[in-house]
């Protein structure tokens, strides 16, 4: 896909946010566990943005956006940033219909540069249920490797689906 920038969430995203939550929620709740349906609205998405801003005014999350020109076709996050350990999470989400062009590997790469050069951590870790292969080769493609299983990942449609957490250390620039 062409004409795609990250950058990071904005109180102004709200609509947008909203949009590209309802538009794809579905596809979301098939792979990770489903948000409370008071999200779903544009006072729960704005409390989510502005609890989201929060965390990075904290220095504890990274909240970003994945634009195709002015529509929100992803997000991507550094969550749980540690300083102390010079960590975080990665977590990202790709539209169902941008899926599969190269927007999760583009997120994944810019969350690994901002860990670099932002927050000067040294390691990054994920979570893949087993049942999303494609995210496990996203990270792979991006220098991650699998490790601990987790037979209890996540909680989706009543039951727990299993995964992994993938992990990488970071070079410096």
């Amino acid at each position: 896909m062409k004409n795609i920038r990250i950058r990071t969430l904005c109180r102004t995203d709200t609509r947008q946010l909203l949009a590209f939550e309802l538009d794809n929620r579905h596809w979301f709740e098939r792979h990770i566990e489903p948000r409370h349906p008071t999200f779903y609205t544009l006072h729960g998405v704005g409390n989510h943005i502005d609890e989201y801003l929060e965390a990075h005014a904290r220095g504890k999350w990274h909240p970003c956006v994945i634009l195709h020109g002015d529509d929100i076709v992803g997000r991507a996050n550094l969550k749980d940033i540690d300083a102390a350990s010079a960590s975080a999470e990665v977590g990202y989400r790709i539209a169902e219909h941008a899926a599969g062009k190269g927007l999760a590997t583009r997120a994944v790469q810019h969350l690994m540069e901002l860990a670099r050069s932002q927050w000067q951590l040294a390691r990054l870790k994920a979570d893949v249920t087993a049942s999303n292969a494609a995210s496990g080769r996203v990270l792979e493609k991006c220098g991650f490797v699998q490790g601990q299983h987790h037979p209890r990942l996540a909680f989706v449609n009543g039951d727990w689906i299993e995964g992994y957490q993938f992990a990488r250390v970071l070079d410096q620039a």
